[in-house]
Parts: structure tokens; sequence; C-alpha cells
């Protein structure tokens, strides 16, 4: 079985999973459209702030689409806690399998939910009166980055959870970088409004490199050259989050 075909099948018993989870799913579909709502309304008047411009729910949509990206798939890692103490990783390892497509399946489920949810948020904002400026390649461009940070997200929660081999470490750990993550970047506030500190730690933030990439394509008149630098720093810290979550199934054999 080419490895190819080895990611597809674990892709696919992670979707088998999610729908004999009914419950599951129909919080996947209104999780986002709750969380547009929420802060939509939450920070509505902060349109009115001297120095912003625009509509907020133009300004805010693709912040909450990487706020969900990050708390979405940064819980794919319990999928192989769960696996670990059933006994089921270490059949799966003692198999020949490509170890890069364990992860690679999972992170491919975890984001084509993001994707789910990012299509659902575009829907529920265009209701609300946001003008996607992009057009249909802007909202392309939404849909990838999100896909792109979820799937950074799910591997080093793979990581974590394969290193770790507790639920407890993988909440810690999630809970632990979602909210600084999202408020250290530009996805609720314009960044000119932003505390200079704040500023400089979103130039090193994924979240942030999502969301300016997101926003520049989607909702505004697109600096490409912005937009691809983001999406291929994007891609470069995919690849090493990919690499380190492979690399954590030999630690996890190792200590067994």
């Amino acid at each position: 079985m080419t490895p190819l075909r080895q990611t597809w099948q674990v892709y696919l018993r992670g979707a088998r999973t999610l729908r004999r989870q009914p419950a599951y799913l129909g919080m996947t579909i209104v999780q986002p459209l709750i969380w547009l709502l929420m802060f939509g309304a939450l920070f509505r008047a902060v349109s009115r702030i001297p120095g912003f411009h625009g509509s907020y729910v133009d300004f805010l949509t693709p912040g909450v689409v990487m706020m969900l990206a990050v708390f979405s798939a940064g819980w794919t890692g319990m999928g192989f806690v769960e696996d670990i103490n059933a006994g089921v990783m270490d059949r799966m390892l003692a198999s020949p399998v490509w170890r890069g497509a364990l992860n690679a399946g999972t992170v491919a489920y975890g984001a084509f939910t993001v994707v789910i949810q990012t299509v659902l948020i575009v829907l529920l904002a265009l209701g609300l009166g946001a003008d996607f400026r992009g057009g249909v390649v802007g909202v392309l461009v939404l849909i990838l980055a999100a896909a792109l940070l979820g799937a950074i997200f799910a591997s080093l929660s793979n990581c974590i959870g394969l290193l770790a081999r507790q639920r407890e470490s993988v909440i810690g750990a999630v809970t632990f970088v979602q909210l600084p993550l999202t408020f250290l970047s530009a996805a609720l506030m314009q960044p000119s409004l932003l505390p200079g500190w704040i500023r400089a730690a979103a130039r090193f933030n994924p979240v942030n490199w999502a969301v300016e990439a997101a926003r520049s394509a989607a909702m505004q008149r697109a600096d490409w050259g912005l937009v691809a630098g983001r999406v291929g720093l994007l891609v470069a810290l995919l690849l090493l989050a990919a690499l380190l979550a492979t690399r954590a199934f030999a630690a996890y054999q190792r200590s067994l």
C-alpha cells in the first residue's frame, strides 16, 4: 500500500468516527456560527474607535476563522492518546505503515473540519453584510490559510499526544497556547490600535500570519506579496510540525 493510500485510509478512519458521533458533528457546524455572532456583537463598538477603518464584520471574519482553526485542530492529538490507551497505536506501529501517513491522515481530517467551519463562517458573514472584496479567489486564500494553520496545530497536537500520552497534558498544552496566540495577533483588533509589544510579538505568531494573509486577500485590496510571504511561512512551519510529529513516533516506541 502506497503512503498516499495509507494516508487516505487514516483520514477515512477519522471521518467515520465523526459520522458516528452526530452530536460532535452538530457542534462542529454550530460552533463557528456562535463565535462570529458572539464576537461580532461583543466588539461591534470597536469600529467607532478613532483610527479604526471599515466594517468590524469585515475585519472580524478572518480573525474568527483562524481562532476556530486553532481551537478545532488543537485537539487532534487526543485521538492519538485514545489509540495509545486502547492499544490501537501499538498494533498500527507493528505494521509496515509509514509513520508520516499516521500523522498526515489525522491532520488531513482536522484540516477538512476547519475548511467546513470556514465555509460556514463565510456564508454567515455574507448574511451579516460582509464585503469580500477579493471575490472567490480571496475566499479560497482565506480557506487555504485556515487549513494550513489548522494542519500546523493538528501536527503539533499529535506530537504532544505521542510524547505525553496523557489527555491532561494535551488539554493543558492546547489551552496554554490558544488564547495567548489569538490575542497576540491582529485577529480581533486593528494592528495600529495594538500596543507596541503585541505588534512585535505578532510578527512571529503563525495565527497572525494566517490572519494577515486571509484579510489582505479576502477583505481588502490584496497585497499579493504579503499574502505569498505569509502563506510561505505557514507552509514552512507546517513542514517542520509534520517532521516533529513523524519523529515523535520513534520517541514513543523507544519509551515502551
